[in-house]
């Protein structure tokens, strides 16, 4: 059963409060800052929804020319650019997965979005093809609130964070982590936990993008990334095929 209340992770409305993710609070946030170097293909996704409100979240480029995000984030977005190593790229198409509902918790929360101009990385992680993702050792980075599983995600500076976590396990079209407590078996040397604004960014497992990041989960109270919460990531996996189908080819480009 998911947690009676959860949040989208979506949005961080109002670009001027542009806000990554929990931690260990006995591990230091610098180590997370650090670690964000290794992931260069997770951008900012900044924009400004139909009824003319900014936005801010995360994307993670797949190519030189497509990115995947959460449908959250921009199915009701006006226009959308994004920002990898401080450029800005246009995203002049985006598809949202036709299954996506936001009353419909859980199922289909993805979307690729095109850019005409290439992001030219020096590296785009392969998807995750498997379907044994359950109890696997990922990655996670994004540009959302960050704290400690204690404080709660509270506070905010704009930067790119990561860390490592466990898969729980698999429930709809999500993969489900969680903070571990001391002593747990599961814990990672960088444990991290995803919070509001991480939006979109991607959960890894051996450098492949195996999930995107979709929400939190909490029992009888507003979700805030702490301990005893569980987050929800979009499982890849099962939307390969329709990457592959809705990628603008080469002749569109041009």
């Amino acid at each position: 059963m998911y947690k009676k209340l959860c949040l989208f992770l979506l949005i961080i409305l109002n670009v001027s409060n542009v806000f990554s993710g929990t931690r260990n609070p006995y591990v230091s946030d610098e180590k997370h800052l650090t670690y964000a170097k290794d992931f260069l293909y997770v951008g900012k996704l900044c924009g400004t929804m139909k009824n003319g409100e900014k936005f801010c979240a995360s994307a993670v480029a797949i190519d030189d020319h497509h990115i995947l995000t959460a449908a959250h984030v921009v199915g009701d977005a006006k226009s959308c650019f994004v920002y990898f190593e401080d450029k800005e790229y246009c995203v002049c198409k985006i598809v949202v997965h036709k299954d996506f509902d936001p009353g419909q918790f859980g199922i289909a929360d993805i979307a690729i979005g095109y850019s005409k101009k290439s992001f030219d990385l020096k590296f785009y992680p392969k998807l995750y093809s498997d379907t044994d993702e359950a109890d696997k050792v990922c990655c996670m980075s994004g540009y959302g609130f960050y704290g400690t599983f204690k404080s709660g995600a509270i506070y905010h500076d704009g930067k790119k964070r990561a860390g490592s976590n466990r898969i729980d396990k698999i429930e709809k079209d999500m993969l489900i982590c969680s903070p571990s407590t001391l002593g747990d078996r599961k814990r990672t040397s960088l444990e991290f936990f995803i919070a509001s604004g991480d939006s979109g960014g991607g959960l890894f497992i051996d450098n492949k993008l195996a999930g995107i990041n979709s929400c939190v989960m909490a029992i009888d109270r507003i979700p805030m990334s702490k301990y005893n919460e569980e987050s929800g990531h979009t499982r890849v996996s099962k939307f390969i095929p329709w990457i592959i189908q809705h990628k603008v080819n080469n002749n569109e480009s041009k």
